[in-house]
C-alpha cells in the first residue's frame, strides 16, 4: 500500500510561495533523492502547471537540475483537474471521482507518492488521505502569501525532526 505524503517549502510564519526562497544546493539534493525513490506525484491543476518546467530542457542546467528533471520525468503523475484538456508525458489526468481514484492509487501503489500543493493537500487531508506532512521550515518572514494549511490545520502528531541543511529543519508529522 503507497502512503501520500505532503511535503513543501515553508516561511516561518507558514506560507509557501517557490519565488520568494528556494533550497540550497544540499536542500535540493535531498529533493533529487526523494524524487527518485518516490512511487509518482500527485498534483493539483496549479502545482502541475508550476511543475512543467521539468519536462523541458534548458541549457543553463547544471547537472543537479538535470538529475531532478530526470527523476521528476521518470516517475508516474496523475493531475486533478476539471479545467485541462489534456496532461504531459507520464501523466494521467483525474477529472472525476477523486476520493475512489485515490483510494484506489492508494491500495494498488507501493512506495511514497508525493502530494503537491495546499489545496489538493487540504482535499485528501478532508477525506483522511494524507498520512504524513513535511514542513520544510526557512528562517524567512514572508508577511503573507499562499499558506502551507489551505485550511484548519488537522490535528496532527511530531515524529520527527531533521536538520537538512544549515539553515533548513524538516519537521515531520502524521495525523493524531
Amino acid at each position: 500500500m503507497a502512503r501520500f505524503v505532503f511535503g513543501m517549502n515553508q516561511s516561518l510564519d507558514g506560507y509557501v510561495d517557490h519565488t520568494a526562497f528556494g533550497p540550497s544546493p544540499v536542500l535540493f539534493s535531498h529533493f533529487i533523492q526523494e524524487a527518485r525513490q518516490q512511487a509518482g506525484s500527485v498534483y493539483g491543476r496549479r502545482m502541475y502547471e508550476v511543475m512543467r518546467y521539468w519536462d523541458g530542457d534548458h541549457p543553463d542546467w547544471g547537472v543537479d537540475e538535470q538529475a531532478y528533471a530526470a527523476a521528476w520525468r521518470a516517475q508516474p503523475k496523475w493531475v486533478v483537474s476539471r479545467s485541462l484538456a489534456s496532461v504531459g508525458p507520464n501523466a494521467t489526468l483525474v477529472r472525476e471521482n477523486l476520493e475512489g481514484t485515490l483510494r484506489k492509487l492508494k491500495a494498488e501503489r507501493v512506495g511514497e507518492i508525493e502530494v503537491a500543493g495546499p489545496e489538493l493537500a487540504h482535499s485528501l487531508t478532508q477525506l483522511g488521505l494524507i498520512d504524513e506532512y513535511r514542513i520544510y521550515l526557512h528562517p524567512v518572514v514572508l508577511g503573507q502569501g499562499k499558506p502551507y494549511f489551505a485550511g484548519p490545520r488537522p490535528p496532527l502528531r511530531l515524529v520527527a525532526i531533521d536538520r537538512v541543511d544549515e539553515n533548513v529543519l524538516r519537521l515531520v508529522y502524521v495525523p493524531a
